[in-house]
Order: C-alpha cells, then sequence, then structure tokens
C-alpha cells in the first residue's frame, strides 16, 4: 500500500535555497541601490565643483518659499489627478462587470489603450485636443457656445486632465481586480433586507473594494508626480513642478548637488505619502476581510 503523504514530506517555500534570488538581489544592488547611494553623496556636496560636503543644499531647498512651492504643488497636482481617476475609473470598472463579454473586450481595450501607446505620443494628441484651433474650440465655436477659443492648454485643468487618461488604466484595473472578487450574492442578500441600490453601494460595495481604491490611488498617484513628459509638453513651461526644476538645476544651470538634493527631497516626500497609503491599504483589508 502506497504511503500516505505528510505534512513533513511537503515542499516549503523556505525549503528552496536563497541563492536562487543572488541573480534579482544582484541586479537590484547595481543599478538601483548604488545609484542612488552615488546620488546621495552627489547631493552632500556644498558647491558646485564638488570639493566640501555639508548639508547646503538641503538647507537650501528646504528654507527657500519658492522651491517648498513647486514640491507642494507637484504633491497636490498628485492628488488633483488621482481624484479625477477616481471618479471616473470607479464607474468604468463598475460598468465593466455588468456588461456582456463582448461589451467588456472592448472597455478593456479601450482602458489598455494608454499603455499600449508611446507617453510622447499620447500627450501630443492632448496638445492637438486642447489647443486653441484643437477639436474642443473648433466644436465649441462650430455649436456657437463661444465666441473666442478658450485657453485649456498650458493650464494646470489641462495637465490634470492629460496625466489623468495617460494614468486611468493603473487605477481602472486594480478596481476591477476588486470588484470581481466581491460575491454577487451580497448584494442580493443586501436588497432582501429592504437596502436601496445606493445603499447596498455605500455599505457593502465600497467597504469591499477599498483595497482596490487604495491599490489604484498608489499606482496614480506615484505615477503622476513622476510624468515629467506630460508635465512639461501640456503645462508648456507655464508651470513649474518638480520633474522640470530637478532637469532644470542638473541640464541648464549643471548644479548637480542641488539637483541630487532635489532628488532625495522629492523621494522622500513620495514616499511617505506612499506609506501613508499603505498604512490605509493594511487598514482596508481588515476591513474587507471582516
Amino acid at each position: 500500500m502506497a504511503a500516505t503523504p505528510t505534512t513533513q514530506n511537503l515542499p516549503t517555500v523556505t525549503a528552496y535555497e536563497l541563492k536562487l534570488a543572488w541573480p534579482l538581489g544582484a541586479f537590484f544592488i547595481v543599478f538601483f541601490l548604488a545609484p542612488l547611494v552615488l546620488l546621495f553623496i552627489v547631493s552632500l556636496y556644498t558647491d558646485t565643483t564638488m570639493t566640501h560636503f555639508g548639508l547646503t543644499q538641503y538647507a537650501k531647498f528646504l528654507l527657500d518659499p519658492f522651491s517648498l512651492k513647486v514640491l507642494g504643488a507637484t504633491l497636490w497636482l498628485g492628488v488633483e489627478v488621482t481624484a479625477l481617476c477616481l471618479l471616473l475609473g470607479f464607474p468604468l470598472a463598475y460598468v465593466y462587470l455588468r456588461v456582456p463579454g463582448w461589451a467588456q473586450s472592448v472597455l478593456i481595450l479601450i482602458v489598455l489603450l494608454p499603455l499600449l501607446t508611446s507617453v510622447v505620443v499620447r500627450t501630443f494628441a492632448w496638445i492637438v485636443i486642447l489647443g486653441r484651433q484643437g477639436i474642443i474650440n473648433t466644436a465649441l465655436l462650430e455649436l456657437g457656445l463661444i465666441d473666442s477659443p478658450l485657453r485649456l492648454l498650458y493650464t494646470e485643468g489641462g495637465v490634470i486632465v492629460a496625466l489623468a487618461q495617460v494614468q486611468m488604466p493603473l487605477m481602472v484595473l486594480p478596481l476591477i481586480t476588486a470588484l470581481t472578487r466581491i460575491d454577487p450574492n451580497l448584494a442580493d442578500a443586501s436588497a432582501a433586507l429592504g437596502a436601496g441600490a445606493w445603499r447596498t453601494f455605500w455599505k457593502v460595495t465600497l467597504p469591499l473594494t477599498l483595497p482596490g481604491v487604495i491599490a489604484g490611488c498608489l499606482l496614480t498617484y506615484a505615477a503622476a508626480l513622476s510624468a515629467f513628459i506630460t508635465q512639461t509638453l501640456v503645462g508648456g513651461g507655464q508651470m513649474l513642478f518638480m520633474p522640470m526644476y530637478l532637469y532644470q538645476q542638473a541640464s541648464t544651470l549643471n548644479n548637480w548637488p542641488f539637483a541630487a538634493a532635489i532628488s532625495f527631497i522629492f523621494l522622500v516626500a513620495v514616499f511617505a505619502v506612499i506609506t501613508v497609503f499603505n498604512m490605509l491599504g493594511k487598514i482596508s483589508q481588515g476591513y474587507a476581510n471582516a
């Protein structure tokens, strides 16, 4: 008679040797950690000739109201883009689960289309759309709704809309995943207990999708902050955000120590926001599993 396998004979995840992780670990050290350490060392130089060490560059940024304003504007831009993506993405993900299979294929293609197109092409498309002679202004003029073209390009609103379209897949896909994990019988049980559609949404659906909401907000926020091309082309240099500020210091002024300090301060600020998102994600995960 064949022996019955026991838990002692079954392989476990921790049974594999750690040396299998060395290739990935070496790649991470060489191409991420080492450049980050070198960048931090550069940020400690007090002058552009890189002869003396100190915290001058960090003090220069943190004590400068203009630099702090640029940092605050960048962080707030991420909030606005994330909020718009959530506002538009949640209904899209909700509709995705309630349409036939062929319609789901069309919707997922529309959602993934920005990821299949170069970011430069997408950004120039928004320049065409938002320009004074673009699609929106032309349509409004032909309909007689406006007398002169609106200023849509090179504005903060234009940057927010363009970034939201570019980052929309990062919001919608986690929401779709979270919504598909909800048992459909919960909505039927809520209706049987007398709850309407809106009450069911607020009391059942939304709480259970909070992990997906947090994940989508985290991805969207981080990507929107570092979208240098879209911020620069659609903003047209009229607004200054951290990626462009860093580029000016490094490439135009050749002030590499200050640019490195800007990079680390920006990294710490984004990491702090991401940490808050992770904490909210853990809380929402526990609430969803309750």
